[in-house]
């Protein structure tokens, strides 16, 4: 019999990686915190549709890379979510959530697209989204952009190895204008662009400007430029938001070729890259949005956000050498017979009770395999129980990450309260 495995890009997150999720997640919700965000969680599922309008029909996502099925049981077109913004703008609506208020939301969860896996990019992948429901702007789209920036600051990324594009895609009216002379300029250069440029001219010719072909960036080189066509409206805009951005110190590129993927972006967009990870760069991108409720079937309800994917933010945490602290336990209990284990089942749980953090040996073997397997753990202690210490009511600490001047491990004999004083004194 065949054995089964992991689906193709959909990875298994293994104990000697996971503490680095444990630790990124919890430096997020800490950050996310201070900011005033809270936690939203969706359905991992949702109606395709839902997708298809907020997405759009001619965005790679739709036409090639959602995971989508018919539900047996029903008929119903359902979709693994690609993306979270629109599933927590249809919670919004569905629940009346910005009712009288603007909101702060964030999710943390799986995504799903059907893509060729490569560094920083897999099928099922992790993105930590933030939503702002119901604010005008653009006070709000550079809070998003302080906030990142104090991210990577939190997380020891920052610096010449992650930078900032920011451009404007203006309002629907501007961008009409502007696809139109786009189109008529592809149009005239159509031959030399390439396949997937070429089928998007008249579905999604916005797209063409963040063509990754060699060829095809150096024609849209010269396109029309989007900035030319904004609405003073749009423009004032981009400029109060760049105002925000150098006054907190934020520096930042103007980028007239940078879209968003998605079609239901308007005005402020930016995108947050890094070299490290070749072609697939970006680590944190968002935007403004405010006609994304419209299109999913409520009413218009301005908004902008970000996501970042974790696996990317990891794997340039990689690159730039960032020790995450482990999760060790501070202490490992073990006991050299079945009396003493009686006795060491009692004392693990007192050090619980005191908050630390301990691993009871189980399983039986010989003190010395115990004791390996306790420095193994990464504990700083180790608590030793035996015949005498069971007599005595107390136990042997031991030191497993100190030594004495002479080279001799630490070890002392204390009640169990003395222990505990003495492990936390030491800073576990």
């Amino acid at each position: 019999m065949s054995k089964i495995q992991a689906i193709r890009g959909m990875n298994d997150v293994l104990p000697e990686e996971s503490y680095q999720w444990e630790w990124i997640e919890s430096v997020i919700r800490e950050w996310l915190a201070t900011f005033g965000y809270q936690n939203i969680r969706t359905p991992i599922l949702e109606s395709t549709d839902l997708f298809v309008r907020s997405i759009g029909t001619a965005t790679d996502i739709v036409e090639k890379e959602m995971y989508t099925f018919v539900d047996s049981l029903n008929g119903d077109s359902l979709t693994l979510r690609p993306e979270g913004t629109a599933s927590v703008v249809r919670a919004a609506i569905e629940h009346n959530m910005t009712y009288g208020t603007p909101r702060r939301l964030y999710y943390c969860g799986p995504m799903f697209r059907h893509e060729r896996p490569q560094k920083g990019r897999f099928r099922q992948f992790f993105q930590v989204g933030i939503e702002a429901l119901g604010f005008e702007g653009p006070d709000i789209d550079a809070e998003h952009v302080m906030m990142a920036s104090e991210l990577w600051n939190k997380l020891g990324i920052a610096g010449e190895g992650v930078r900032l594009e920011v451009n404007s895609l203006g309002s629907k009216d501007d961008r009409k204008k502007y696809r139109e002379s786009l189109v008529t300029f592809l149009k005239g250069r159509e031959q030399s662009l390439d396949e997937d440029s070429r089928r998007r001219i008249d579905t999604n010719p916005l797209r063409v400007l963040d063509s990754k072909n060699a060829q095809t960036r150096e024609i849209v080189a010269s396109a029309p430029k989007l900035p030319d066509f904004l609405s003073s409206e749009s423009i004032d805009k981009m400029e109060r938001f760049k105002q925000f951005l150098d006054r907190s110190g934020i520096a930042y590129k103007l980028n007239s070729n940078l879209v968003r993927g998605l079609d239901y972006y308007n005005d402020v967009v930016y995108e947050w890259k890094t070299a490290f990870l070749g072609a697939q760069g970006t680590i944190c991108a968002g935007g403004r949005y405010d006609v994304l409720a419209e299109q999913i079937g409520g009413k218009p309800i301005p908004a902008c956000g970000f996501a970042l994917g974790l696996e990317r933010v990891l794997a340039t945490l990689s690159s730039y050498k960032v020790q995450i602290p482990k999760l060790n336990p501070d202490v490992y209990v073990v006991s050299s017979n079945e009396t003493a284990q009686l006795y060491a089942w009692d004392v693990a749980q007192v050090l619980r009770d005191n908050t630390l953090k301990v691993v009871l040996h189980c399983g039986g073997g010989a003190l010395k395999s115990q004791m390996k397997k306790a420095d193994n753990s990464g504990a700083k202690f180790a608590i030793i129980v035996g015949d005498d210490e069971v007599a005595k009511k107390t136990i042997t600490l031991k030191s497993l990450r100190a030594v004495r001047d002479d080279g001799a491990s630490q070890q002392q004999e204390l009640s169990v309260k003395e222990a505990i004083k003495r492990i936390c004194e030491d800073g576990v």
